[in-house]
């Protein structure tokens, strides 16, 4: 039988915080519509009682996040990422060649009126940085690390998608569905009446790292959150078969 993937996985705690490392897929919040679907929130404070949400991941996106254990430690979180006292990196692999090395994106970000739950660049919107670093060039794709500066909703997928780079995985923002071996491998041959199954179907965006001063007791923290199998697997395909090389 096959294993299932946990929804989370512990990667630090104290006695203030938790950082787990989210399965695509999983809410980080409980669903405003249906309060039975598994969330993020309702797991950990069926482990440590009650727990506070300081920040939000895309139920698309894998990786770090961060939740209080009291009161006081929640509060100190809310002004540090309000004071943008915390660095958030993430992992993202776009469509396209993506030129410059090093790009920030200052563009303005506001809640669609049109599509419910989106965004869209505006000038009437708060303002939003990203600053995009590449990792890796594919032929046709690209690994940029993005420092989110700024927190707004769907920002790193809203201005990726206005430079014409839109998440290889997003069909929101001009992605496609899904990552498959023969987007990329040539001569990529299936077995007759079978049919090709996606190497990676969820947004293909990753939370890596998140570096701050603890809230409480001062320390330096730097922590990362791997990669799941389903993006790795995909970075591996890119470099067996799509790298390169400069």
């Amino acid at each position: 039988m096959k294993k299932k993937n946990k929804p989370f996985e512990i990667i630090y705690e104290d006695k203030f915080f938790v950082a787990v490392n989210k399965l695509a897929g999983v809410l980080a919040v409980p669903d405003r519509y249906n309060l039975d679907l598994t969330n993020l929130k309702k797991l950990l404070a069926e482990k440590y009682g009650e727990i506070f949400v300081v920040h939000r991941l895309d139920k698309g996106t894998s990786g770090i996040m961060i939740y209080a254990k009291d009161a006081v430690t929640h509060k100190a979180f809310n002004e540090m990422f309000e004071n943008q006292e915390i660095k958030k990196i993430y992992h993202v692999l776009v469509k396209g060649i993506f030129s410059p090395n090093e790009i920030d994106i200052d563009i303005p970000i506001m809640p669609s009126q049109a599509r419910k739950g989106m965004s869209i660049p505006s000038a009437r919107g708060k303002q939003s940085l990203t600053k995009v670093k590449v990792l890796e060039r594919y032929d046709r794709a690209t690994l940029l690390e993005c420092d989110l500066v700024t927190g707004r909703s769907h920002q790193i997928r809203v201005h990726l998608s206005t430079l014409g780079f839109p998440l290889y995985v997003d069909l929101d923002y001009g992605g496609f569905e899904s990552f498959k071996i023969s987007d990329f491998k040539k001569r990529f041959n299936l077995k007759k009446n079978t049919e090709e199954k996606p190497i990676l179907d969820r947004l293909s965006m990753h939370a890596y790292s998140m570096n701050f001063i603890h809230p409480r007791t001062n320390e330096q923290m730097d922590i990362s959150a791997e990669y799941h199998r389903d993006f790795a697997a995909m970075l591996q395909l890119l470099d067996k078969y799509n790298k390169i090389y400069q």
